[in-house]
């Protein structure tokens, strides 16, 4: 009796779910795809509050004077400021977090939580923002330490993301069935992006290398070309074969990588022309960290959906998923928005705590430019690996079986 009221339920919401309105699923908690967009916006809400907080937090909040005893002075107000709105996002996603993950179906008390009950859960992310606040400043220094780590896991995170689906696509067109019908295609996309990824680097040795005293930054793009090589021979090579396609991919991804680390550049180096152009307030810069925080926001959003992407990397057999299964894991994502929360902190405060950041800026510091760079050779590391790493499983099981 009991079975047979639930399979009722479970029907009747299964109904909802394909033919109510947006606004009847969002009320009714429904829509788990719908439920992330919340989320999102969520997340850009708290982004937004943070960049108020950093640039006219003084001005609009002359309580926050108060949070003068930072380390730093005046300076670090902005910066404090961020971390505790991080602090306040972080705690909401952890929470949501602890009381989603480990759950493989849908209809049930906790998709209901993940997926409805939008009131309680807003007046929840308020209530630890604004308690955020009120804890004493040594306890937000230690947050913005362990911050550090939590938006490096982040980082981690995202680049399996990328690389999880540049193999994806070029598996999927390598396959018997889209090989011939693809073949076209996937040339002329990896032909373009090596055509971009060598403009780019020539762009950037003329913006950022002017002079040959400029080492620092010929050695940043030198070393992506030479990373660029590296990728283009392991993929070409006969055991891997993985064609032209996924280097070339991970060529943009990594010309892009060391892009923005020179971007992060402070402005006033001589071999960063680019960045004392941008240093005074105009449309540009404004429309450039709009973009930039948008991005952040997007690709968070994206990276959360993909709780797949570790399943390549330990070359683990997708299973079949169950009618019910939940279509994305809660758990992992609402673990990427709590490292993401982490993350954007570090970008608006340059990953220095007792840094003072400009207004309209993101992502602006020595740390910064350090953390992109060895973000771009650890994805370099994690690519290869995903390419190398097969061809010595086989030969281990080969080894093996012979003796």
């Amino acid at each position: 009796m009991e079975s047979g009221l639930g399979s009722n339920n479970r029907n009747e919401r299964q109904w909802v779910f394909k033919d109510d309105s947006w606004f009847s699923q969002f009320r009714n908690g429904s829509n788990p795809w719908m439920a992330r967009y919340v989320y999102a916006l969520i997340f850009l809400v708290s982004n937004l509050l943070a960049w108020g907080v950093r640039d006219y937090g003084r001005n609009a909040f002359p309580e926050m004077e108060k949070l003068k005893n930072c380390q730093g002075g005046r300076g670090c107000l902005g910066a404090e400021g961020v971390l505790r709105v991080s602090f306040g996002c972080f705690a909401f996603y952890f929470i949501m977090f602890l009381s989603s993950a480990g759950n493989p179906r849908m209809y049930n008390c906790r998709d209901s939580w993940h997926s409805g009950w939008w009131s309680a859960k807003i007046g929840l992310w308020i209530a630890v923002t604004v308690t955020s606040f009120l804890i004493p400043t040594f306890v937000i220094q230690i947050y913005g330490e362990i911050a550090h780590f939590g938006a490096g896991v982040f980082l981690l995170v995202q680049l399996v993301s990328v690389i999880s689906f540049i193999t994806w696509l070029n598996d999927c067109c390598q396959s018997d069935k889209n090989a011939e019908r693809c073949h076209i295609h996937v040339m002329l996309i990896a032909t373009v992006a090596y055509i971009i990824c060598i403009i780019g680097i020539i762009m950037m040795y003329i913006w950022y290398a002017p002079e040959p005293s400029c080492l620092l930054n010929i050695f940043f793009i030198t070393w992506t070309l030479v990373l660029l090589q590296l990728m283009t021979s392991v993929s070409l090579h006969p055991k891997i074969n993985s064609g032209f396609l996924t280097p070339g991919l991970m060529g943009l991804y990594v010309v892009f990588i060391c892009w923005c680390a020179i971007r992060s550049e402070p402005a006033g180096e001589s071999c960063n022309r680019k960045a004392e152009a941008s240093n005074k307030t105009d449309w540009l810069t404004i429309i450039s960290f709009v973009v930039a925080l948008l991005s952040m926001v997007i690709a968070t959003f994206s990276t959360g959906i993909d709780s797949q992407c570790f399943q390549q990397l330990q070359f683990r057999k997708k299973e079949a998923r169950a009618e019910d299964a939940v279509p994305y894991g809660y758990g992992f994502f609402h673990f990427v928005f709590a490292t993401g929360a982490m993350y954007f902190a570090m970008l608006l405060i340059g990953w220095n705590t007792h840094h003072t950041i400009k207004k309209w800026t993101i992502d602006v510091g020595w740390t910064s430019t350090w953390v992109r760079i060895v973000n771009e050779w650890l994805a370099v590391c994690v690519y290869l690996w995903m390419l190398v790493a097969p061809v010595i499983l086989r030969w281990r099981q080969t080894t093996s079986e012979a003796a």
